[in-house]
């Protein structure tokens, strides 16, 4: 049980005692040729794996694990022949397909392999289970799938696809580097197994890890060219490393296999979307109503290219696609969003504010957000990262200057920011990136309750700051090869700037800032894909602005100098004096070029992609006066806060 549960060290030592007891008892010295080839010693487990089966040679576990341990030294012939000859005898044997599987791969026999796969599959004694937790799952029914691919483990620890079945339940939880010591542990069952594969491409996708992402994403797509969730992986990997083009090649791909699956569509839409092409992206938006007409996140997409305008017959059907009740899970948050716009358009200020009222208490629903947390928080983060915390670290980090962070909350000009910075000749524009997001919930694993951060960074030693910042900038790497500096556009980043100096002590930080009317309301009517709970409540939306000024404010006066504000409004009213003040404080050399920042050709993934590619404008500003009076509770959630800014209208 221990070898099966991935505990190979322990079993070799309780095997190797057995062996003394029961000297050439067959089953001991199988399990032992396993827990060696479990540990990477495939030399010692042929030895021993050989030299037993010259004694039994018909036992095909032994010959399975032959085949594994000859496979592991690069003789793919050799553990095929192996494979072979139990098959012959036990063509239901599941481990021996899995294993022919992975040799004929190693043989560059990839749709051999594929049919090997699939006999594995079929020949599995826990198929029935497996197929119900992997239903629930689709289901999104997670503690029944949970339940289900537990059961299968409690009889085989090492079940490579309820291994994997786990590892997606782990990435939809946010957990993604238990999700990889779930898939690797598979992977030792079943080197190529798609399946395991694929799971680990997405693994290392949102752990950051984006090069060797693509690497197994490629090994992948050798195995199962014609499997529509091979290419969706290839395209997320290229999406990623903003490799736009790239990105959209496979997604066609995928819908190619996949035709009449709205899903992929809207793939294709936004992808042209943040390319800028803005009629392939609205003809791709449509085509997916074509297939279905209550599809939410269709309409919501229209909405969201901010100048389309919505034909009295496409507020009509909206309407009725939310009275007759016939959209998808979560599609009602979106269809009522969509409505907002449309209505907002039509200058039905109170019918479109209802609406996005109710989007957002649907989205409340489904992802509650505790403001009294976040606050609690605020302080810990004051009462960890203060001067003396900074005293004691001056000389830690890595020195490199590369990074930019932009931060600040949404919908407040950092997308105007990093396209103003990405024009320059020097900057390459990146992408909200989630790699300081991921250290952050690391620290937070070190405790019992997973709130262990920010205390945990008490007890990292400079050594240990530099190393942070050495993997931050090794992770990032693949982003801006061809320019030496970059940005990293996460706005959520304003509450971990006491961590980015500390390993990235040289980092520009600057912080985009919008009056807090204009951007809270502006973050109340975006449908965000995820990330932003807070913004469903317009109580929560005040105090958690509040929030992030007081902690702004701590960052200037623990850290003076170090983060640039930049107000929204100012740009707007004086476009070239606060560009050049932006790059003054990120140590770059004025361009003209960022001056004309409309002009830019780049793939923007944001809301605001389509208002960067044109030039400056005010039609935003003071707009939330539309709607004074639905957000007073807005205003007084914010309170004396307001007074700081001034009317810019």
């Amino acid at each position: 049980m221990a070898l099966r549960a991935g505990q190979a060290a322990t079993a070799e030592r309780l095997l190797r005692t057995l062996a003394v007891q029961y000297p050439g008892e067959p089953g001991v010295q199988w399990l032992l040729g396993a827990a060696l080839l479990a540990q990477g010693q495939p030399e010692a487990s042929v030895a021993l794996l050989t030299g037993l089966l010259e004694r039994v040679p018909d036992f095909a576990a032994a010959r399975v694990d032959l085949a594994r341990a000859t496979r592991a030294l690069g003789q793919a012939q050799l553990a095929r022949g192996h494979v072979q000859a139990v098959l012959k005898d036990h063509p239901h044997h599941h481990l021996a397909w899995l294993a022919y599987g992975d040799a004929l791969v190693d043989l560059g026999q990839y749709t051999d392999a594929l049919i090997a796969y699939e006999r594995a599959r079929l020949t599995d004694p826990h198929r029935a289970r497996i197929e119900a937790a992997t239903a629930a799952l689709v289901a999104d029914d997670r503690k029944g799938s949970e339940a289900a691919f537990r059961q299968v483990l409690q009889a085989d620890p090492s079940h490579a696809a309820a291994l994997a079945g786990l590892a997606a339940l782990s990435l939809a939880a946010d957990k993604p580097h238990d999700a990889e010591r779930l898939l690797r542990h598979a992977l030792k069952q079943s080197a190529h197994l798609p399946l395991a594969q694929r799971g680990l491409v997405q693994a290392l996708i949102a752990l950051g890890r984006l090069e060797e992402a693509d690497r197994a994403a490629r090994e992948l797509l050798k195995v199962e060219p014609e499997n529509d969730q091979t290419w969706l992986v290839l395209g997320a990997v290229a999406t990623k490393l903003m490799r736009q083009e790239e990105a959209l090649e496979a997604y066609q791909h995928a819908a190619r296999l996949k035709p009449r699956e709205v899903r992929l569509v809207l793939t294709l839409g936004h992808l042209n979307k943040t390319l800028g092409r803005r009629a392939d992206s609205e003809a791709a938006y449509k085509a997916a109503l074509q297939l279905d007409p209550a599809s939410g996140e269709a309409w919501w997409s229209l909405a969201d290219l901010k100048n389309y305008t919505f034909a009295d017959e496409e507020l009509a059907a909206m309407q009725a696609v939310l009275a007759a009740g016939r959209h998808a899970p979560g599609g009602e948050a979106q269809l009522h969003f969509a409505l907002g716009k449309a209505l907002e358009q039509r200058g039905r200020y109170p019918e479109s504010f209802a609406h996005y009222r109710r989007g957002n208490a649907l989205r409340r629903l489904e992802q509650p957000f505790d403001i009294g947390k976040y606050e609690r928080r605020i302080g810990r983060l004051i009462q960890v990262f203060d001067a003396a915390f900074f005293a004691a670290r001056a000389h830690g980090g890595n020195p490199d200057p590369a990074p930019i962070f932009i931060v600040g909350l949404p919908r407040s000009g950092s997308t105007l920011l990093e396209q103003v910075l990405a024009s320059h000749s020097q900057v390459e524009g990146t992408m909200e990136l989630p790699n300081i997001i991921h250290m952050v919930h690391e620290f937070e694993d070190t405790s019992a309750d997973r709130d262990g951060y920010p205390e945990a960074v008490l007890r990292v030693s400079g050594p240990e700051l530099r190393a942070l910042g050495d993997r931050y900038l090794a992770e990032t790497a693949p982003l801006h090869r061809d320019r030496p500096r970059f940005t990293d556009k996460l706005p959520n980043n304003f509450s971990h700037v006491g961590l980015i100096h500390a390993i990235l002590p040289n980092a520009s930080i600057v912080d985009a800032r919008r009056h807090p009317l204009d951007a809270c309301f502006s973050t109340f009517k975006q449908h965000f894909a995820e990330g932003q709970a807070f913004s469903y409540d317009l109580e929560d939306l005040g105090r958690y602005y509040r929030g992030y000024l007081a902690l702004m404010d701590h960052w200037d006066r623990v850290l003076p100098g170090k983060v640039l504000h930049v107000q929204y409004e100012e740009v707007v009213r004086e476009p070239e004096r606060n560009i050049r003040r932006l790059l003054e404080h990120c140590r770059l050399p004025f361009e003209e070029a960022c001056l004309s920042f409309h002009r830019t050709r780049r793939s923007v993934r944001t809301a605001s992609a389509e208002q960067v590619r044109q030039p400056l404008y005010r039609s935003g500003i003071g707009y939330w006066r539309h709607f004074e009076r639905e957000l007073e509770p807005l205003r007084n959630a914010l309170g004396d806060a307001l007074e700081r800014f001034p009317s810019y209208d």
